[in-house]
């Protein structure tokens, strides 16, 4: 399985004491890397490169808007020790995609060329993608497959909606039969995977799948990496207890690493974002409202 990276949420801490707790044969990725004045932005870099990566296996992703970029992302990651490196071009995010980059590069023929030569220019490099069908049609990926299929790629993540729906919406999966028919790498399923049956039920939809890749799911389901390997649902008490050991080794870093109470809420409310159907209503929003560290304590408390 693949944790796909979600931007303030899934950082070095979160990626190192979920698989403390979770462990299983479980693939990270960061956050998009990208420039700034010409190289690696430093907090992309510092995430990368943290000692809390150690007991997993990580794959820096870039995004990128041109050719120059491209290559610029990947030879600086390649000089900072990275051997793997996978390529977004499904980002929906208006701020990303306004600029050219993330789903706005997958009808991007001229760039489709770059992907291809750089794969083939960097061969210690491992490169994958990832990839929303397109910005605006979901047709769009007619264009950037033929350039794809001639990269040297171990797996393309394929979303199966356009930038525009961002998170919502119908999912494409005719299209997304069509593009798995037709490409020459492995494919890996990601979209509104939230529970082991959501997952058995992709596989039997889609069997030629290599894998999926999942993130909010993770990220409101923290156990469903664990659940999955094991084969088997867990109860909810069990998916509480875990939770909660997750929640106490964050929030303890995030004490030990960071200085007062806007920092260290700033860092540790979002690990609730997604939760809401796991720790009840009543809880999540006393968890997300608490603006100083007793009343968050207090807030806690309810789960215990």
């Amino acid at each position: 399985m693949h944790f796909a990276p979600v931007q303030g949420h899934t950082d070095a801490p979160y990626r190192h004491f979920h698989a403390q707790v979770y462990g299983g044969n479980l693939t990270y990725y960061t956050p998009f890397i990208r420039l700034e004045h010409g190289q690696l932005r430093r907090r992309d870099l510092t995430d990368f490169t943290s000692d809390l990566n150690h007991n997993l296996t990580l794959i820096p992703q870039i995004i990128f808007r041109d050719e120059e970029e491209l290559f610029t992302l990947a030879r600086l990651l390649h000089e900072s020790g990275a051997r793997r490196i996978d390529l977004n071009m499904g980002c929906p995010f208006p701020l990303q995609t306004g600029h050219g980059r993330g789903a706005a590069t997958v009808a991007n023929d001229t760039l489709g060329v770059a992907v291809t030569r750089l794969t083939h220019d960097m061969p210690d490099i491992n490169f994958s993608l990832k990839m929303r069908l397109g910005l605006s049609d979901p047709d769009e990926w007619h264009t950037l497959l033929p350039h794809l299929n001639n990269a040297r790629l171990m797996h393309v993540t394929v979303h199966p909606r356009i930038a525009k729906q961002q998170y919502s919406g119908d999912l494409y999966l005719d299209r997304f039969q069509q593009l798995l028919d037709s490409c020459e790498h492995p494919v890996i399923y990601n979209g509104e995977l939230r529970s082991p049956e959501n997952v058995v039920q992709i596989y039997r939809q889609f069997p030629k799948i290599s894998d999926v890749m999942i993130g909010r799911g993770l990220l409101g389901r923290p156990s469903l990496s664990a659940e999955i390997a094991e084969g088997r649902e867990w109860t909810s008490d069990e998916r509480h207890t875990k939770l909660l050991t997750f929640h106490r080794l964050l929030f303890t870093h995030y004490q030990q690493t960071l200085c007062g109470d806007t920092q260290i809420l700033t860092k540790i409310q979002p690990f609730w974002e997604y939760t809401e159907d796991e720790i009840g209503r009543k809880a999540w929003k006393a968890l997300r409202k608490a603006n100083t560290l007793p009343k968050y304590r207090t807030a806690l408390a309810q789960l215990s």
